[in-house]
């Protein structure tokens, strides 16, 4: 991963079978956690999707309100295969990679010094409240728990706590390997109880996630099947991991080999919402396909699930010299433990509203004004047409309409950036605007727009699309 003119991996010669890497999200453990050991095995973890409690947040749409109740039952299914289904992932990132040795520790049968909520709070991982008994709930409140010992972690684990990972334990209670679920990347917690431990934020896209710092738990020369595929070795891996920072990820750099942009910045991009994508045309921020296109791939390529995965353009060894030489447009098992659940997934998703933004957040006179602005002299609504913010049809621009360069366009098939909906955007401003947080304020994207489409916005219609956009 070195930072040559076009940033390319050595392209490596195909493994004995594919090592679909990708980003790891072990999502959440945040904060806290712990307790307990002793604290009972039951688990207050409610499954159906709860309003958050403080008046500031929003929370995933109920899944009650579906039409029938087949739809419902749909989508109650869904919500559970977001938030619990590995599909099947512990292979990967426990049997090879280690991440569950590293968990727990020497002192608890593993390897190191473990990971404990301190840990675990700083790399962006999240507790779900619901989830916890009430001994723990009143251990946390009045500060009664070691949040520097790994056997804590272990216990959220237990309790089916931490938001997007799950432990498998064996008999004995040790932990035996650690899975991923589409909730690590894709949820947060509304911080009710503390930062980082609060009620399920579905949808939510985590922007305190350390992604890259969370696969560097492996232990040393576990990384080293990764290195083995992009042709280089361990401590490049390690290096360009470490280089993502909180709330990105890099999708495709297993695909295409490179880690770097042009410009020498790594070339991870933010984690999206996964909210308010009903009606809404392509997955993304380049359009690779569909919601359930999107769903599959992550799932087997990037989540190391074990399913199905068919996707010819992959095959494109030009653009996708990794991926063409394993094969990974190719991916086939005897189990299949995806494919079924697609349709729920997609459904449970697709009803995730975006959530409005909280009282007092922004100045509603002003906003009124930006309104008009985005409708009418702005030319905001040409592209990001109210209700859904992008386009009703194709959305998909190159990226000379839009005035930025196309390193990340065409590092996927579409060759295109998606017009990103709006909506809910108060939710996920930590890191930046467009897919690689290059703008770090709304008012930089507001300033770069009436640069380069000629706007000749004063400060005070620039201050009031602002607004406009906060309150979406």
């Amino acid at each position: 991963m070195h930072h040559d003119k076009d940033e390319e991996l050595a392209q490596p010669p195909p493994p004995p079978r594919p090592w679909r890497l990708g980003v790891f999200a072990l999502g959440g453990f945040g904060v806290v956690l712990a307790l307990a050991i002793g604290c009972s095995s039951h688990s207050t973890h409610h499954a159906a999707a709860k309003p958050a409690t403080p008046a500031s947040t929003a929370a995933a749409a109920p899944v009650t309100n579906a039409a029938t109740t087949t739809e419902s039952a749909l989508v109650q299914h869904g919500q559970q295969v977001f938030r619990s289904d590995t599909f099947g992932d512990e292979q990967f990132w426990g049997a090879t990679l280690n991440i569950d040795k590293a968990l727990e520790g020497a002192a608890h049968g593993g390897v190191g010094p473990g990971v404990s909520p301190k840990t675990a709070l700083a790399v962006g991982l999240k507790v779900d409240v619901d989830a916890l008994p009430a001994p723990v709930v009143s251990a946390l409140k009045t500060g009664q728990v070691n949040l520097d010992d790994p056997a804590t972690t272990l216990t959220l684990l237990k309790l089916n706590a931490v938001v997007g990972v799950k432990g498998f334990f064996n008999p004995q209670g040790t932990l035996r390997s650690v899975g991923i679920t589409c909730a690590v990347c894709h949820s947060t917690v509304d911080n009710s109880l503390a930062p980082g431990v609060g009620h399920r934020l579905d949808g939510w896209a985590n922007r305190d996630l350390n992604v890259g710092a969370i696969v560097n738990l492996a232990p040393p020369g576990k990384l080293q099947p990764v290195a083995n595929l992009l042709h280089v070795n361990e401590a490049t891996v390690r290096k360009v991991l470490n280089s993502w920072g909180p709330g990105r990820f890099d999708a495709e750099v297993f695909l295409d080999g490179k880690a770097f942009r042009p410009d020498g910045k790594n070339a991870s991009t933010l984690i999206p919402p996964a909210f308010g994508l009903a009606g809404v045309n392509l997955h993304t921020w380049t359009g690779w396909g569909s919601v359930t296109q999107w769903n599959a791939f992550v799932a087997n390529l990037e989540m190391h699930g074990v399913g199905t995965y068919h996707d010819t353009r992959l095959d494109n060894a030009k653009q996708f010299p990794i991926a063409a030489a394993n094969k990974f447009g190719h991916v086939t098992n005897k189990q299949d433990l995806i494919t079924s659940q697609l349709p729920a997934l997609a459904a449970y998703e697709e009803i995730l509203a975006a959530p409005k933004p909280p009282a007092g957040s922004f100045d509603p006179a002003a906003a009124a004004r930006g309104k008009q602005l985005f409708a009418g002299q702005a030319g905001c609504a040409t592209c990001h047409v109210p209700p859904l913010f992008t386009e009703p049809g194709f959305n998909l621009h190159p990226g000379s309409d839009i005035g930025i360069d196309n390193f990340e366009a065409d590092r996927s098939p579409s060759h295109m950036y998606r017009t990103a909906p709006l909506a809910g955007l108060w939710t996920h401003m930590k890191g930046g605007f467009y897919h690689d947080g290059r703008f770090a304020t709304l008012l930089d994207v507001v300033n770069h727009y009436n640069t380069f489409l000629k706007l000749q916005l004063t400060s005070e219609q620039k201050h009031d699309l602002v607004e406009y956009l906060k309150s979406l």
